[in-house]
């Protein structure tokens, strides 16, 4: 009897502790969403990015061995070559429309169109390309220290800025 009567009082318990945080944390989680993005520092891109890219980070540092979410700001039409990381790649689409194909050739043609809202994962080392229609924002969690390594040495925007 005992275990019965404590059963029934952790699960009316739980379901009122469900109930109160749906509606308590619910709208503070999005109101501090908000608050954290009006904060964030933007500035350019690392180089390994072609020009005109704008970048913030949103915790954790990429140049650590630690897990960083960055959000990166694109202007229209921009386009990220056939590329890899050694770590695996989770994005979310912010604002926008964001063209993502996978191989190591950018083919438009080829591209899944992920817009605002949409979430994917891209495992370490698989080859993808990335384009833009319209201006976008996508938020993107790795595991750190960020490496980009570009499928065509030539597309390299690092290897181009020395030639």
């Amino acid at each position: 009897m005992r275990t019965v009567s404590l059963s029934a009082c952790l699960l009316v318990w739980a379901v009122a502790l469900h109930a109160q945080s749906g509606y308590t944390t619910e709208p503070a989680k999005a109101d501090a969403a908000k608050a954290d993005a009006a904060k964030l520092t933007w500035g350019p891109a690392p180089t390994a990015f072609p020009a005109g890219a704008k970048m913030a980070v949103v915790s954790g540092d990429p140049g650590k061995a630690e897990e960083f979410t960055v959000d990166l700001s694109l202007p229209n039409d921009y386009r990220i070559p056939p590329h890899f990381h050694p770590t695996d790649e989770s994005v979310t689409v912010k604002k926008g429309t964001f063209l993502v194909g996978m191989g190591d050739t950018l083919d438009l043609a080829k591209t899944n169109a992920m817009k605002a809202g949409a979430t994917g994962t891209i495992p370490a080392g698989h080859h993808h390309y990335a384009a833009t229609k319209g201006a976008a924002v996508v938020e993107v969690t790795a595991m750190g220290p960020f490496a980009m390594t570009y499928v065509n040495a030539a597309d390299d925007p690092r290897t181009k800025a020395h030639q």
